[in-house]
Parts: structure tokens; sequence; C-alpha cells
């Protein structure tokens, strides 16, 4: 079956030349993009339940720009001011120049990972006598509790923000040819979301091993996957498996 719709489970890029405009531009598909999930900041009172105090930590792991946005939230909100000698340590060069948003970057001890946490675990442990203190969301990745423990350090993980399922109740009568999935919680929010949601002739695109293997424990067939050697990017697994299905 031909594909002429794709509905991408992520809010749409801010550059108008995304590599899904040249993908929607050169396929002749309609691509919309709508977030299946969202993130919701936790009260400062919900933080201090978790007995978080600040000014007991001398770095603060970064492993995302939500984390970046409700550190300094949180810290605002308890007027904790952040001392210039903290120490950041950013997963990757996307996380790091986000942190200029708080900071003035040249003025800072930043450390920037190589975009996965073993490798800024690496940098890590070079700084082992430090207090580490991790914002994050309600869900983690298991890696980075393991990685940290292993790494012997003296660290604590502090849920500033919460992962919240979308309300899609305006999609019911919608219909794609593909839905592309980036996230468990992506596959998480259709079914909450479309408790009755049968596949049919809907191809289901999913990115990462733990998607596949959400969407699969669903029930679901991933006819799309990314990334793999031949298509490391979602983008590219679509422009291959649309040019086999619209060629017919």
């Amino acid at each position: 079956m031909k594909v002429k719709t794709i509905l991408v489970s992520q809010p749409e890029p801010k550059t108008e030349t995304s590599p899904y405009s040249e993908l929607s531009d050169k396929q002749k598909v309609k691509i919309d993009f709508r977030s299946f999930i969202h993130v919701e900041g936790v009260s400062s009172k919900e933080v201090r339940s978790q007995k978080i105090d600040l000014s007991k930590f001398t770095a603060i792991v970064l492993t995302s720009r939500n984390a970046v946005d409700h550190f300094f939230r949180i810290a605002e909100e308890m007027r904790f001011k952040v001392p210039d000698a903290m120490k950041y340590f950013c997963q990757s060069e996307a996380v790091a120049y986000y942190l200029q948003k708080y900071v003035v970057y040249r003025k800072r001890k930043i450390y920037v990972g190589n975009r996965t946490f073993p490798e800024l675990g690496k940098l890590i442990k070079k700084h082992k006598d430090e207090k580490f203190l991790l914002p994050s969301s309600d869900k983690l990745k298991p890696l980075i509790p393991e990685e940290l423990d292993a790494l012997g350090v003296n660290w604590t993980r502090a849920i500033l923000y919460k992962t919240v399922i979308s309300d899609l109740s305006d999609l019911e009568d919608v219909f794609y040819d593909i839905l592309v999935f980036f996230s468990p919680s992506g596959i998480e929010s259709l079914f909450e979301n479309f408790p009755d949601f049968k596949q049919n002739n809907t191809r289901i695109a999913v990115f990462g091993n733990s998607t596949v293997n959400a969407a699969t424990e669903a029930g679901l067939k991933c006819n799309i996957t990314a990334p793999s050697p031949e298509t490391p990017s979602m983008t590219m697994a679509l422009e291959k498996y649309i040019k086999e299905a619209n060629k017919k």
C-alpha cells in the first residue's frame, strides 16, 4: 500500500530545513507532527519532599535540555543562587550549548560527553570527589543510575519533571498511513488515548530498541525500524520504506 500521510509523535521541528520537510518535498507525502507526551515540572514542595537540598551539591549531571530548564526553574523557586563554582557535566554538545541560556559559558566549569552516558561517565570518573545531583524525569533509563553506581561516586537523583500523556482525542477519526514513535511512552500514550486501537493497514515506525520492545509487547507490528547501519536516522528509514511502497 502506498504512503501518502505520516504522523510523527513529536513536536514539529522549529527549522524550515528539517530532514522531514525535505522528505515531504522529495517523496510527495504529507507529514504532520503531534506530541503524544509532554513534560510538566514538579513543584518545589514535591522536590523538598524528596529531601533535596541544592546547597549540598558541587556538580550537576545534565542529560537533556529539560533537565537544564527544570534545574534552574527549581533553583529559582527555592531562591537558591547557583554558585559560580558549580560544575556541569553535560551528556552532549547540544545540552552544553543549551546551558548558555542560564550561565555565562566561558566562566563556568562545563564538561561535555560524546552523546552517550557511558562516555560522560568517563569524565565524571575523573571528578570522584564531587557531590553530584542528577535532575531527571520520573522516567529514567536504568543505564544511568547503573553507570553512576558503577563509578562509585556520591550522587543523588532529583525528580524535577514528569512525562505526561497528552490528550489526543481530536485525532480519533483521523487516520495516517504511518505512525512514528521514538519512546515507549509514545506507545503508552497511543493506547491510553485509544484503547481499542487496531493497526489494520497503518504502518508503525519505531526508533530504538526500547521502543521496538514496547510496540511489540503492545501487539503492534513494527514495519520500519531505526537506527540501523543502512538507515541511521528515522527520516532515512522512512524514505527507504516510502520509495519501496510507492513505486508499486
